[in-house]
């Protein structure tokens, strides 16, 4: 008889039964090099992100061990996985406890260590114990693993922290002997003293101030940038006490560490504020100059840091690198960043000793090959020429020989640079506009061609073609730019100002387009004022449109006086580096519910500084935004108009009445219209606007 069974496909069948079942049974195996190399396959698998929670009780078996390798492991994977498993983390409870008696300070550390980072409720109750005898034990590498582990119970249970004597336990251990034990104290002293409400758990005296400075010079990087973040907040009674934490601090200038360079340069920036000798100030100032430059020297990523607090620094004290020109000369390997910052850093120092140095550098950095940059370096000249006036004539020549190179980019940006010239120093240089207007035709970019727009306008007297230039633009308003549009609204009006008896056709020409065929309400609402002031009142449009300009400075990151302050508080931090206050991009941020409530309560003060003209024109333009322009509707006899539509329509009349008369304004409101029936009223305007002159 024939024995028929049924058997499954051989692809069906298999042996493996998964990854966590092999790492189970090498886990639990009796062998120990079998069990260690499987935790390290476990912690293998967890940093590549694979789920091994489920070998959670194996993996704690192998907890008790003399191994510190392994300890070190297991203790890894329970603070990964804790909050998974916080029940059974109860049963890692006793091991912790015993290794925190262990003869082996490192194993002690590590214990206490571990219980602080396990951040779960159940296991907080059996740290207290643990935690208190390592705060006292003998061995400092103890102490200032449990001094860390103080501010992370505080943390996660501020009232424990505080009922158990811990934090006061830190206060002392300020004045521990060994330096480590001491920045490690400060620093979780920081910590919470940022999350208490009173802000008064951290505060130097002159004993723990002694403390800090001779543990400055012993404990590693890390503690000294505590250390002297610390004595950044600490504010010295007199100038004699300024000076005296001051020389404490200046060898720290001379660290290998960029950032410990740079706190140090903190606190003597913020300790100069109270020094009063100026003998002292003259020297801080020399000696702040090298360890500045020597951060120069350093990976790129290092620079940027450095010139960005350098930025800061030189907004605060100008003369500190005034001697250092050549060190921001920047190198062709240098990032495009970095190149950036040191350019603006020397537009900073910039003087009439080293601007022939530095605008022959600026020459020939416009002959790079990056864009950007060569344009930042053309802007970087008018910058000296604005800021140096001996200079000035020196930095036209410079432009003008790279205006001769007739590489497109460099020329539009160097006439863009030489409009600001002008503005500075009106009636000076008037030779070059020839030069400038022969480069008329190459002109691509809104802001080049606006600048010469502008150059031609304001200097129309005295260039005998300046009519011919504008018109040109004229068969081309409509597809220019928002920008070149409005300069060139302007600049024909100045041009008929200056010569009104032959530019008539010019100016109306350009007025009728911008009125009648332009969408732009800023450029239709510029063209409808410019009409009123030369159909009511001549000398008016002259004082507004010939008016003498605004004075023109460097246009630099220049920060205001309390932002700058605030930030010299926070140099060597993200915040020098963003130049934006901490609290813009830390903590719950500007949109935070601690930002809004502040953002509410200063609205208030605003609405209660408001003047009650300021608070009639508020109510006018409500009620002019309430008002229904769709509705025609013709209200019954029953029902009276409303104040406030009688008001607004007093207000629309007052706004229009702001134009000259109802006539004109009905008349100029209107487009002209090409018909034949309006050619005489065209010309009679024309000839009016003439008349007038």
């Amino acid at each position: 008889m024939t024995d028929f069974r049924v058997t499954k496909p051989k692809f069906f069948a298999t042996t493996k039964k998964g990854e966590n079942y092999e790492l189970r049974a090498d886990l639990n195996s009796e062998y120990r090099d079998r069990r260690k190399d499987a935790i390290k396959k476990v912690i293998a698998n967890m940093t590549v992100g694979k789920d091994v929670s489920g070998l959670f009780p194996d993996v704690l078996k192998n907890m008790q061990t003399e191994d510190l390798e392994q300890k070190k492991l297991v203790y890894l994977y329970l603070m990964n996985y804790a909050k998974t498993q916080p029940e059974l983390v109860i049963l890692a409870v006793n091991t912790f406890v015993k290794d925190t008696d262990d003869i082996n300070p490192l194993i002690r550390a590590l214990a206490i260590r571990t219980m602080g980072c396990i951040r779960v409720e159940k296991i907080i109750d059996y740290l207290c114990e643990p935690l208190r005898k390592c705060l006292k034990d003998d061995n400092p590498y103890v102490r200032k693993t449990a001094a860390i582990c103080v501010a992370k119970l505080y943390d996660l249970n501020p009232e424990l922290a505080t009922e158990n004597g811990f934090v006061a336990v830190l206060q002392e251990m300020v004045s521990d002997a060994n330096p480590m034990v001491v920045a490690n104290a400060v620093t979780a002293l920081a910590e919470i003293n940022e999350a208490s409400a009173t802000k008064d758990i951290f505060v130097i005296n002159t004993s723990t101030l002694t403390k800090l400075l001779v543990a400055l010079n012993e404990c590693t990087e890390w503690g000294r940038i505590a250390i002297l973040t610390a004595l950044a907040e600490y504010r010295p009674s007199d100038s004699k006490e300024a000076e005296h934490i001051v020389e404490r601090v200046i060898p720290q200038f001379q660290h290998v560490n960029g950032s410990v360079v740079l706190s140090a340069i903190k606190v003597v920036m913020i300790y100069m504020r109270i020094i009063k000798t100026d003998e002292m100030l003259r020297q801080l100032v020399r000696k702040m100059a090298p360890p500045l430059v020597t951060l120069l020297a350093s990976a790129p990523e290092v620079q940027y840091v450095a010139l960005r607090n350098i930025n800061l620094i030189l907004q605060k004290r100008p003369d500190i690198l005034q001697n250092e020109m050549r060190v921001f000369f920047c190198k062709y390997n240098d990032p495009p960043y970095v190149k950036l910052e040191k350019l603006e850093i020397m537009i900073k120092l910039a003087n009439d000793k080293n601007v022939d140095q530095l605008l022959s550098e600026l020459k020939e950095y416009a002959s790079e090959v990056d864009v950007d940059f060569v344009r930042k370096s053309v802007r970087a000249i008018g910058q000296c020429a604005i800021k140096i006036d001996e200079a000035s004539e020196r930095c036209i020549n410079v432009l003008l020989d790279l205006i001769n190179t007739k590489v497109n980019y460099v020329v539009q940006e160097a006439i863009i640079v030489i409009k600001d010239i002008f503005r500075k120093y009106p009636n000076n240089y008037e030779g070059i506009i020839p030069t400038l207007c022969q480069n008329l035709e190459v002109l691509d970019e809104p802001e080049a061609k606006a600048s010469l727009i502008w150059i031609i306008g304001e200097y129309a007297e005295r260039i005998e073609n300046a009519d011919e230039l504008l018109v040109t633009f004229l068969d081309t308003f409509r597809d220019e730019n928002s920008q070149v549009q409005l300069q060139l609204v302007t600049a024909t009006v100045k041009l008929f100002l200056k010569k009104p008896q032959t530019t008539q056709n010019v100016v109306w020409r350009l007025l009728q387009i911008a009125t009648s065929e332009c969408d732009n309400p800023d450029i239709r609402d510029r063209a409808y004022v410019y009409w009123r002031l030369l159909s009511t009142d001549p000398q008016a449009a002259k004082a507004v449109v010939l008016s003498d300009k605004p004075v023109i400075s460097v246009q630099g990151n220049t920060l205001s006086g309390p932002l700058l302050e605030e930030l010299i508080n926070n140099i060597s931090t993200l915040a020098s580096v963003y130049h934006k206050p901490p609290e813009t991009f830390l903590g719950r941020g500007r949109f935070g519910a601690d930002a809004v409530q502040r953002r509410a309560i200063e609205e208030q003060e605003e609405a209660s500084r408001e003047s009650p003209i300021q608070a009639q024109v508020k109510t006018n333009i409500e009620n002019l935004l309430d008002l229904d322009f769709n509705d025609t509707s013709t209200p019954t006899t029953s029902t009276p108009p409303s104040s406030k539509s009688t008001n607004a329509t007093a207000n629309v009349d007052d706004l229009l009445d702001l134009f000259g008369s109802n006539s004109i304004s009905n008349d100029l409101s209107t487009p002209p219209q090409s018909s034949s029936s309006n050619n005489h009223q065209n010309n009679g305007i024309t000839s009016d606007l003439v008349s007038l002159f």
